[in-house]
């Protein structure tokens, strides 16, 4: 998710697109909030693991 996120980052800012990066932002921050809870061993909608 995370990975996903910063390609639309870039894409948003070569592309000139803006609903790209705000999409890109939202997912980078998604992505690192579930990998923070994940490795802190709390299971996060029933999955300990989230990659």
């Amino acid at each position: 998710m995370i990975i996903l996120g910063l390609v639309l980052v870039l894409a948003g800012f070569i592309f000139g697109i803006s609903i790209l990066t705000t999409v890109g932002i939202i997912l980078v921050v998604v992505g690192a909030i579930l990998a923070v809870l994940g490795s802190t061993g709390r299971a996060v909608g029933g999955r300990a693991h989230y990659y």
